[in-house]
């Protein structure tokens, strides 16, 4: 028998995943665990406390490590302490139950994008309150019945841990996720294999392996770049939040807006408003755009399809918040677009710039954004007038009041920070996402209530009010916030 020499000393990997398994009578606590839903309920956390108290600690309240981690005989003890096995199944009945109720369809359905969630610490993938955000507006719009689904990326190392040297200097440690120990999943194609998908970059393609986070009800879809079918130069991108050089930057907006609207496309989904969460994922609407036109209609078809369906919520005032690429560098990436826009270059770039004529101004992922959104939004009232004045030369000869950027106040998911011990507050509230279906409209004054039916004109900006009791904030794609006592 001949062995190829250009094959005798190459080695042949394959993957092999290995788990404990569990006794039968615990196979529910897996569906639990690998459910972020136990993340904000706290019989669940409790439960899984219960299981193994000390273990809980060291594995970081993680349920699915403390799961891998148990010892033979410590599962043999649960399935026998009749009160334990009492307690995981009043949990999963709970579950069941909650996972039960179908999506309202009467309400518009969304795709949200952002570069970080903040649902939980074991799962590393934000760094602060843009992710504490996104967090809980996945659990709100979980237990509001909201047919929503979300797009963001698995980071090896998430966001830095910080330390202090002896001289008090920061020292930022980062530590690499195992995914397999993660409460995550692969997404699997109809032959069993993890759902890639191919993003197009300057000339090649990159390849971005799909997981899927349970937040309750809603689907977080997670892209993975940290895999052998890509360069050592691409294989970084979903490597770090917020880190890198400008080009990883740029690479990692392309695979969140381009890749996640391509992931929804290879997934069959389809939803009728498209939320960027900060101008990082502001490329989806490019995406958007192009899918249009491939459909055979024209630009401005497109742009008013586009604008229609998608909003935008801006987070800081703070120029290092705003992402600006050089021409020369955003045309590496973003050369072929414009051909296949059916524009010119100075047209595409233009999009990204407040003065388009401008040829030294910069592209801004945040114009891009406020080019191609109908609806703006800033993240409370005070946030929303200073939105309006750092937006307004976009919209010359109208006055900050008159142009498309409002407001909604930041909600909190109360559920998630309840205690503990599960003692319940002395006001129970929870912040409620609804979309109404009456629109009021007018200039000046308050209101509260706006169309689910997409529109491609723009109409006066409302004011959106809150007051100590209540908040009740909207942008105009039909989505409200409201924080109301609860009986």
């Amino acid at each position: 028998m001949k062995i190829k020499s250009d094959y005798a000393n190459e080695p042949r990997w394959k993957e092999v995943n290995v788990k404990s398994s569990l006794p039968k009578e615990m196979e529910s606590l897996d569906k639990l665990a690998h459910n972020m839903w136990w993340s904000w309920n706290y019989q669940a956390r409790n439960m899984f406390k219960s299981l193994d108290e000390k273990l809980y600690e060291e594995v970081g309240h993680n349920p699915v490590l403390l799961l891998e981690r148990l010892s033979y005989e410590r599962k043999e003890a649960i399935v026998k302490d009749k009160e334990l096995m009492k307690r995981v199944k009043e949990v999963y009945k709970l579950f069941t139950e909650y996972m039960s109720v179908k999506p309202d369809t009467k309400r518009p359905s969304v795709a949200y994008f952002s570069m970080e969630y903040g649902i939980n610490q074991v799962l590393k993938i934000y760094s602060g309150g843009l992710g504490m955000l996104a967090g809980d507006y996945l659990k709100e719009a979980s237990d509001s019945n909201v047919d929503l689904c979300a797009v963001g990326f698995l980071y090896r190392f998430g966001y830095f841990t910080q330390s202090l040297s002896m001289d008090g200097q920061q020292i930022a440690k980062y530590d690499a996720q195992n995914f397999n120990s993660l409460p995550i999943e692969r997404v699997l194609d109809k032959d069993g294999n993890q759902v890639v998908v191919d993003v197009p970059y300057n000339g090649y393609q990159v390849h971005a392996l799909v997981w899927v986070a349970n937040v309750g009800r809603i689907k977080l879809y997670l892209l993975d770049t940290d895999n052998d079918m890509n360069s050592e130069f691409d294989r970084p991108i979903t490597h770090t939040l917020y880190g890198g050089d400008w080009e990883n930057r740029i690479k990692q907006e392309i695979l969140l807006g381009i890749g996640g609207i391509l992931t929804l496309k290879k997934l069959g989904i389809k939803k009728d408003i498209y939320h960027c969460n900060e101008g990082h994922a502001a490329l989806c609407n490019l995406q958007r755009l192009c899918d249009y036109i491939d459909q055979g209609l024209t630009f401005n078809q497109a742009m008013e399809l586009v604008r229609a369906s998608s909003l935008y919520t801006v987070h800081t005032p703070v120029p290092a918040g705003h992402d600006y690429f050089d021409e020369e560098l955003f045309g590496k990436y973003m050369g072929a677009y414009p051909e296949k826009l059916g524009i010119s270059w100075d047209e595409f770039i233009g999009m990204g710039r407040t003065n388009p004529d401008d040829h030294s101004e910069r592209f801004c992922m945040s114009t891009f954004a406020c080019n191609t959104s109908q609806e703006i939004n800033g993240v409370s009232k005070l946030h929303g007038w200073v939105s309006q004045k750092m937006f307004a030369p976009l919209w010359k000869g109208y006055f900050p009041e008159e142009n498309n950027v409002g407001y909604v106040t930041n909600g909190v998911h109360l559920p998630h920070g309840q205690p503990p011990n599960g003692a319940k507050s002395t006001t129970n509230t929870s912040t409620r996402v609804s979309f109404p279906t009456k629109a009021t409209r007018k200039y000046g004054t308050p209101s509260t209530t706006f169309p689910t039916k997409l529109s491609g004109t723009h109409g006066w900006p409302s004011k959106r009010n809150s007051s100590n009791t209540s908040a009740t904030n909207s942008p105009s794609n039909g989505c409200v916030i409201r924080a109301t006592p609860q009986k």
